[in-house]
């Protein structure tokens, strides 16, 4: 069936701006830091590091800021954390412009900025059903804006450290949290449903609010075991593909190539997002597991040596079937775990998602020294098919049904909860 209406209110549309734009300083970053580091003498080693800092931060605090969205508002949180950011980034572009920069400082800045993450990224996932009543096609409309800004991030970045400076882009980042604040400040958050559930104090109440959230989380088979399943894809499919065919296609076709092929990844999430806004199946994970067989294309492709057409036909396939499976999986948390416990859920499923891509990546060298790179990126091809495979073979994943009645804009669950003023 197609997708009906009920997504752009206006302050759906505000949220909409909110995230693409904030994405799109987002991937930007990775390029300044690379340029702004290596100009000034710093190694390969210190932009990795820089990075983590980061992604440490957010992966650490993440599960904590889901019970802090739980007993807060929400857009206030989200809109303090895009204004710590954008100091943040201030600070950054003003050290770069002043030609003042230490490797620790960098850090410690990117350190502050994983912990705002952190704050602000469960959030989302209880914001999007509040303001929309299509709350598949709300997905589907972010995610497409995250693919193009995928797309024309690092190209932009590209251009600003050409004409200005590393500086200019940590400026034009800050920039992106700025309007992001904005869009959420203006933003009409409809209170919750169904009157309201004491919020404890002092960290007796924070620890029970986070246990609770991990029995929640716990208690549904379907979202336990993708997560459990999601493991081994960031193990054995997603955390080796990145680096190994970034070194593949460069070794043997050159950084040019390996642009193209990234191009091509994202033009496939967007096709993947389009497809999520048309197709409503009843079964959402059931089909989006099935998507996910296509991501095969992508790592068998570059690791077969096939010439760069294939590869980049391989990166489209891979990218709409991990954005449609992604549309999918957004939905149905959204839908199917009550209003009072989504923030916790999600930073559950986050943290989850995001805790063995690490290891993935650091067990992809060895592995490629071992076996071949090539060889390593066949069996994270074979891998693809057997986490697909694995989704389907459980029964609450793959006969869970769709939300069937479209929940009303404020009341995206039927549980009762506590009302937020946002």
């Amino acid at each position: 069936m197609s997708g009906g209406g009920g997504v752009w209110s206006r302050d759906f549309t505000l949220f909409f701006v909110a995230r693409a734009v904030a994405r799109l300083g987002d991937t930007m970053l990775p390029v300044a830091l690379a340029a702004g580091l290596l100009e000034r003498g710093y190694g390969a080693g210190a932009v990795g590091l820089a990075m983590a800092a980061t992604a440490a931060a957010f992966a650490g605090l993440v599960v904590f800021g889901g019970v802090v969205a739980d007993r807060f508002s929400t857009r206030k949180l989200m809109i303090g954390a895009d204004l710590v950011r954008l100091g943040t980034q201030s600070l950054a572009a003003g050290l770069f412009f002043a030609d003042h920069v230490v490797l620790w400082e960098i850090c410690a800045i990117g350190l502050a900025n994983g912990v705002a993450g952190a704050v602000f990224q469960p959030g989302v996932a209880s914001t999007v059903p509040r303001l929309a009543a299509d709350i598949q096609s709300a997905n589907g409309a972010i995610r497409i804006a995250e693919s193009a800004a995928q797309l024309a991030g690092p190209a932009l970045a590209g251009l600003l450290v050409g004409f200005a400076s590393p500086g200019g882009v940590f400026a034009a980042h800050a920039a992106t949290y700025a309007v992001s604040a904005l869009c959420l400040l203006l933003i009409r958050m409809p209170p919750l449903a169904h009157g309201e559930r004491p919020v404890g104090r002092g960290a007796r109440a924070f620890r029970a609010d986070l246990v609770e959230g991990w029995h929640e989380f716990r208690a549904r088979t379907w979202l336990w075991g993708v997560i459990a399943v999601w493991c081994l894809y960031m193990i054995a499919v997603w955390g080796p593909s990145v680096p190994l065919v970034a070194a593949e296609v460069v070794q043997h076709h050159g950084p040019r190539a390996y642009g193209l092929v990234n191009s091509a990844l994202g033009a496939g999430t967007v096709v993947g997002g389009l497809l999520a806004l048309r197709l409503r199946p009843r079964r959402m994970l059931r089909a989006g597991a099935i998507a996910l067989f296509g991501f095969v294309a992508f790592p068998a492709s570059v690791g077969a040596g096939l010439g760069l057409p294939a590869m980049a036909a391989g990166a489209a396939v891979a990218g709409a079937a991990m954005s449609f499976w992604s549309v999918m999986w957004a939905t149905s948390v959204q839908t199917q775990v009550p209003a009072d416990v989504l923030n916790r859920i999600h930073a559950y499923d986050v943290a989850g998602s995001l805790a063995m891509m690490p290891v993935g990546q650091a067990l992809a060298g060895p592995a490629a020294s071992a076996l071949g790179a090539g060889h390593v990126l066949l069996v994270s091809a074979a891998a693809s098919v057997v986490v697909a495979l694995a989704l389907l073979s459980v029964p609450a994943i793959r006969d869970l049904v769709r939300a069937d009645a479209t929940p009303r804009r404020g009341t995206a669950i039927p549980r009762p909860t506590r009302t937020e003023h946002g």
